[in-house]
């Protein structure tokens, strides 16, 4: 009877395809394997079961075809070398759940906390960088990241910066697995997934420097910032050979983690923002008007979007529907829901009320702060994020942003940048063994579950290094934008809203 049922499990994976990704969704990118010689003997019954057990654990289906050299011994089944449906559906699924993030998801939580004359400049921002990134993307963005095979003379800096030539317009690209990053997703499907966490890490920017930056500034300098900063930390945290992703890299020279995109997404993006609005200086009347959300509606609703989008953004990290993602989207949901709960908690200590706006942004912090650390720490560690989350993010927006007096206008760097850092950090402290496997692959000297294990002085060089890539970039890269096309509008087009001035619409007739 087993034997029977082995068999009827064989039929069934191998209807389902081949080749997955690695359990911690830290990438991968190249072809499929080569042919195998028909002059190899077939592949037993328990062999080809060894597939089905593959597919199901999300490893690599020729381990058990192999010698001790990873030479193949047998020919391999003839699923061997695609995708999975299961593992490709989850992506495919979590793909259109990040894109739903930035449109209409944090549009609208942007676009609700601007005020009414503005609220059409922030969608059409969004809208143009999901055009702009995507084009860069296709073009060369993707080779850049994750393109080639982890070969790391082909890098324009060795481990740092990827080749732009390297899968130029997504040539090579196809719908078989890139087993660098995936043994069972398409590499065509992993590129999409990862070309939308690209759209919406400039469009975060967007809130530090809401209303009062020029439309054609916006798409000089996010150009010039994704090529700049966004393309080089992708490869080095997130590319085979990158220099700090120190899962799947043994070279890596520093040995650093980031499973969604603590320093990637919202430190990059985080720090920036706040430099490009120091330099932009304050809005018109700013501190003399009234600068109140003019619909915390919109701002609600885009904050349940965000969240539905972000299991998504770090379940679909996993890039497999396996136990690696579950466990993230369990850490998500804790960390999440609880930095909802303790922000306005502390607004009703501190201000008497807790508010609806304290409710939308101690999420989105949460949601930032896990983002790192969702598919290395265990749900107990969620707790400590979501408590840090709440607390940390809800200081710096309320107590340091007032001492300082940037107008960070919806509060970017206090949750993105301040979040992201926090989440990078704490993922050190918390990340655990038996959450996933593949820390032991080359971290077994730095992952000792323990809070002050040695992957925190790892996370800590890498929290330094994308820091000062972030703030010398957009300090040089602002300047440059501001000779090219200027950065503000008049203080004409200021006062009268950007919808009207920049668009020739209006979000509102009354």
């Amino acid at each position: 009877m087993k034997k029977y049922l082995l068999t009827l499990a064989l039929i069934a994976g191998t209807t389902l395809g081949a080749l997955s990704l690695r359990a911690d969704g830290t990438n991968a990118t190249v072809a499929a394997a080569a042919p195998v010689s028909t002059n190899l003997p077939a592949a037993s019954i328990d062999q080809r079961l060894s597939v089905v057990e593959a597919y199901i654990a999300n490893t690599d289906p020729t381990a058990a075809l192999k010698d001790t050299n990873g030479n193949l011994t047998v020919t391999a089944p003839a699923t061997i070398g695609n995708p999975g449906p299961g593992h490709n559906a989850w992506l495919l699924t979590s793909t259109a759940f990040v894109l739903f993030m930035t449109l209409p998801g944090l549009a609208l939580f942007y676009g609700g906390m601007v005020r009414r004359k503005n609220v059409l400049s922030v969608l059409a921002q969004c809208f143009l960088i999901t055009g702009l990134v995507t084009i860069l993307w296709v073009f060369f963005g993707y080779g850049m990241i994750f393109g080639g095979t982890g070969d790391m003379t082909k890098d324009v800096i060795k481990g740092w910066v990827g080749s732009p030539t390297v899968n130029w317009m997504l040539n090579g690209v196809t719908s078989a697995p890139n087993t660098n990053y995936s043994y069972w997703v398409s590499e065509n499907v992993f590129s999409m997934f990862q070309l939308m966490f690209a759209i919406i890490t400039p469009a975060l920017i967007i809130g530090a420097i809401a209303e009062r930056m020029k439309f054609k500034a916006i798409l000089v300098f996010m150009t010039l910032w994704m090529i700049v900063v966004y393309f080089t930390q992708g490869h080095a945290v997130w590319g085979i050979n990158g220099c700090m992703n120190g899962v799947w890299n043994p070279k890596a020279t520093i040995k650093a983690i980031d499973f969604a995109g603590g320093t990637v997404v919202h430190m990059t993006s985080g720090w920036s923002a706040l430099v490009l609005c120091l330099i932009l200086g304050k809005r018109k009347g700013f501190g003399k008007e009234n600068f109140a959300p003019h619909s915390l509606v919109l701002t609600y609703i885009g904050t349940g979007m965000l969240w539905v989008g972000w299991y998504g953004f770090n379940s679909g990290s996993a890039v497999a529907a396996d136990v690696v993602a579950a466990n993230a989207f369990t850490t998500t949901t804790i960390a999440t829901a609880i930095a909802s709960f303790v922000w306005p908690m502390w607004e009703w200590i501190a201000k008497g009320k807790p508010s609806v706006l304290g409710f939308c942004s101690g999420a989105v912090a949460g949601l930032v702060v896990i983002t790192p650390a969702c598919g290395f720490v265990t749900p107990q560690g969620s707790i400590y994020i979501g408590l840090a989350a709440g607390t940390i993010c809800w200081f710096f927006c309320y107590k340091v942003k007032g001492w300082f007096g940037y107008d960070d206008a919806l509060d970017t760097f206090g949750v993105h940048a301040i979040g992201g850092t926090t989440g990078a950090i704490m993922t050190g402290m918390l990340a655990r063994n038996a959450v996933n496997g593949n820390l032991a692959t080359n971290l077994k000297a730095y992952v000792t579950d323990s809070w002050f294990q040695p992957l925190v002085w790892e996370q800590l060089k890498a929290v330094g290094i994308t820091i000062v890539l972030a703030v010398v970039a957009t300090v040089i890269l602002a300047y440059i934008t501001k000779l090219l096309v200027g950065l503000r509008p008049t203080e004409e087009v200021e006062i009268t809203g950007l919808d009207e001035s920049e668009h020739g619409e209006l979000g509102y007739h009354d």
